[in-house]
């Protein structure tokens, strides 16, 4: 099983995370987001 590791909640960070599901269901995507602000709209 492979892990992704994003660092940043923004529009950016979750538009990879979401990408990389896509692309491998089968994946651990983690995103690490400092603040309480986090991009829903990916």
């Amino acid at each position: 099983m492979k892990n992704f590791v994003i660092i940043g909640g923004d529009a950016a960070g979750m538009s990879a995370a979401s990408r990389a599901k896509r692309a491998m269901p089968e994946m651990t995507v983690t995103v690490f987001e400092k603040t309480l602000d986090v991009s829903y709209s990916a």
